[in-house]
């Protein structure tokens, strides 16, 4: 049985080339991979176009032990993924019974008949494995074939990621090589990211010599950097031990720039310490303007200030000029002027 070392991605469907869809489907994909200890080296995206999709295709069974798709399994006309597989790999396409049965049965269930051309979604490519969409009416396909194994996967991410977990995921366990991989990430704000390499890169280089050697990527995000640090192998608690005394060295070094460790964002991290301290109250309450309900005092905050000056220049201000802008406004209002009209 040959191991699962390397995998790549294909998102099928030309809306995400488009700019009004993501593809949101390869970043749990490539996450689940990576858990069990699979390499995604490549992923693509490809339009509803049969020749397309069966060159991308091509390709990546070509170069990888593992390929995964999304979308293209529908019931209309232009989703074309299984037509395409059954091609490359020159398999039949058989109406499967059980499969038509379920579809037939979700339908029954909702009180209504199914349509004729739900009937495409119960061909499956002769030899392949149908993995149950307990959420929808496209089942997922696993296929082996050359060496290589092949998972087809329903497009909307409830349908793909239950099938993933429960059916997918624990095929590929088995044919893992057993090497896993564990990710740390520590974020940063206020410094460029030459800033932070120019500190962090004695640190992290070395930590590519440990017997469990880690692995440092910089990344640049608006309004802050990131620190990614990867290991890969068998031992888990191994791993996690060396990550963790790594972030130790480099969050020390880049402190206080370094706001989470843990992967929670800028804006969680700031709430939740706002949270704890009850100063905190007092300043969310000054930036919106709010009165104060109990007549105590506060900080003042910008808009504090800027109403305080204007009182002042009004209480400054002549009686007299006061009373004529007072003559004006009611004038105004008896004559129905008014200055926005």
């Amino acid at each position: 049985m040959r191991e699962l070392r390397t995998a790549e991605i294909l998102a099928v469907g030309s809306e995400l080339l488009t700019a009004h869809r993501l593809d949101t489907n390869s970043l749990f994909l490539t996450g689940r991979l990576n858990e069990l200890g699979i390499d995604v080296r490549t992923k693509a995206v490809v339009g509803d176009d049969r020749g397309d999709l069966g060159a991308v295709l091509r390709d990546a069974l070509a170069r990888a032990d593992l390929v995964v798709t999304s979308g293209g399994l529908g019931p209309t006309e232009d989703d074309l993924t299984r037509e395409a597989v059954a091609e490359v790999l020159d398999l039949a396409l058989d109406e499967d019974a059980d499969v038509l049965g379920s579809i037939r049965a979700r339908f029954a269930r909702r009180g209504f008949p199914m349509p004729e051309r739900n009937r495409r979604q119960a061909f499956v490519p002769r030899g392949a494995t149908v993995l149950p969409n307990a959420n929808g009416t496209a089942p997922g396909l696993w296929i082996e074939a050359g060496g290589r194994i092949l998972i087809l996967l329903p497009g909307p991410p409830r349908e793909l990621q239950t099938i993933f977990d429960t059916h997918a995921a624990p095929r590929l366990e088995a044919r893992a090589p057993g090497r896993r991989l564990r990710r740390r990430v520590l974020k940063l704000t206020g410094r460029a990211e030459s800033q932070v390499d120019e500190v962090a890169q004695p640190i992290y280089t070395p930590l590519t010599q440990n017997p469990i050697p880690i692995q440092t990527t910089i990344l640049a995000t608006p309004g802050q950097i990131e620190l990614h640090l990867s290991a890969r192998g068998t031992n888990v608690a191994a791993m996690d031990e060396a990550l963790d005394a790594g972030v130790t060295r480099l969050a020390a070094a880049l402190s206080p720039a370094v706001f989470s460790v843990d992967g929670r964002s800028l804006e969680l991290v700031v709430g939740d310490l706002l949270n704890e301290d009850n100063r905190g109250g007092r300043i969310v309450y000054g930036r919106t303007r709010a009165r104060p309900s109990d007549g105590g005092s506060r900080e003042l905050g910008v808009g504090d200030r800027r109403r305080r000056r204007v009182r002042e220049r009004r209480q400054a201000a002549p009686a007299r000029s006061r009373r004529a802008v007072a003559r004006g406004a009611r004038g105004g209002e008896r004559t129905g002027c008014s200055r926005h009209g």
